[in-house]
Formats: C-alpha cells, sequence, structure tokens
C-alpha cells in the first residue's frame, strides 16, 4: 500500500493511539528520503500524545569508530549500538518507568548527546526514524507499524549532498560521501523496502 497524502498519514498514525497503552511506529527509508522531516510531522500533529525517538542517538561515537576501522563506514549497520537501541524500544514498549531518557544525533557535532529526549510513561505513540527498522529484524518484531519513505532517486542525491554541504562539507567532498558510502547503505535500505506496512511516496498526492 502507497501513501497518499500528509493528512493521510496523520490519520493513519493517530489509529495507533490508545490512552493507557503503549504503541511504537516506525518510519525508515534511505538517507535523505524524508524520514526525519516525516516523522516530525506527525509528531507535531499529534502531540502532546506522540513522542520523537530517532535511532541516530545510537550512532558509535567518532573515537569508537575509528577505534574499529569503520569510521569511513559511518552511517553503515555495524557503526551502531543497535542492542542499545533494541534495549530501549523494549523499555519503551513494557513502560517499566516513569520516564524513559534516549540519546539523540547532533550533526552540527556528528556525535550522539545521551538522556536528550524525555519519554513520560503516559505518552501513547512513540515514533521512531532510521534507516534499518526493518533490516534489524529483532527491532521489527517490536514495532506495530513500519512505513518506508521511497522518494524518487534524483531529488533524494540531491538532498544528501545539500545536507553534507550545510555541514561544511566541499561539494566534491559530500558527492563523494553520497556516491559512496552513503549509496552502499541504501542499496541495502532498498532491500528492506518490500517488508513495509506502508510505502510513503513524497510529493504524491
Amino acid at each position: 500500500m502507497s501513501a497518499r497524502s500528509t493528512g493521510m498519514l496523520v490519520e493513519r498514525a493517530r489509529t495507533l493511539i490508545v490512552p493507557g497503552e503503549r504503541r511504537l511506529l516506525g518510519i525508515t527509508g534511505a538517507p535523505a528520503a524524508g524520514k526525519s522531516t516525516l516523522a516530525g510531522a506527525l509528531t507535531a500533529a499529534l502531540a502532546p500524545h506522540a513522542v520523537l525517538v530517532p535511532m541516530d542517538g545510537f550512532h558509535l561515537a567518532t573515537t569508537q569508530l575509528r577505534r574499529l576501522g569503520r569510521l569511513d563506514r559511518k552511517g553503515a549497520p555495524g557503526t551502531f549500538d543497535a542492542a542499545g537501541y533494541l534495549a530501549l524500544l523494549r523499555r519503551l514498549r513494557d513502560r517499566p518507568d516513569d520516564v524513559v531518557y534516549a540519546p539523540e544525533f547532533r550533526r552540527e557535532i556528528e556525535e550522539p548527546i545521551a538522556g536528550a529526549i524525555a519519554i513520560p510513561r503516559d505518552v501513547p505513540l512513540v515514533i521512531t526514524e532510521g534507516n534499518y527498522l526493518l533490516y534489524w529484524t529483532v527491532v521489527r518484531e517490536l514495532l506495530d507499524e513500519v512505513w518506508f519513505v521511497d522518494l524518487d532517486e534524483p531529488t533524494r542525491l540531491a538532498r544528501l549532498i545539500e545536507r553534507h554541504m550545510a555541514y561544511g562539507r566541499t561539494r566534491a567532498e559530500a558527492e563523494q560521501r553520497a556516491r559512496g558510502s552513503d549509496e552502499r547503505n541504501a542499496e541495502l535500505i532498498m532491500t528492506t523496502r518490500g517488508q513495509a506496512d506502508l510505502i510513503v511516496q513524497p510529493g504524491v498526492t
């Protein structure tokens, strides 16, 4: 099934809100497809009944990537603390605490920041977005729905290059990153498209 409008997406997400319960909605797709934009729009529309917890908060720190020899593969599955992300999702689903704190990723410093997002127990919907929600099957099993944002490739690539430039890379550096490690990650992510509950096509109305 493909999405047709933002309004329809908001209403579909709203059906996951059940007072006294906790549901988890995942938003996935390739880099720069529009995951963060969609997840942020849904969270704003559904506030205060929804909170956003990005997977990017579980990026390994640069010091660890350098130690592991994975700095040039940043953004690949092995450059995240997948076990930590899984543990957080379990805590969010089980709601054992009054408040759970989650990390977030700061692009301006290219590092995760611990304890930056507070998720109170009474918030019924957690929206989480990230690259590998369908690739990691143990993560998929904890999510009530997963939507795949599928933007046309020329637009996605242009957005990705512009994003890299906005955070200080030259155009040549941005294009090298976007067409190199980012593209390998995108190809992996696209193999999971068929497992999504909903395909979101930005710009399709």
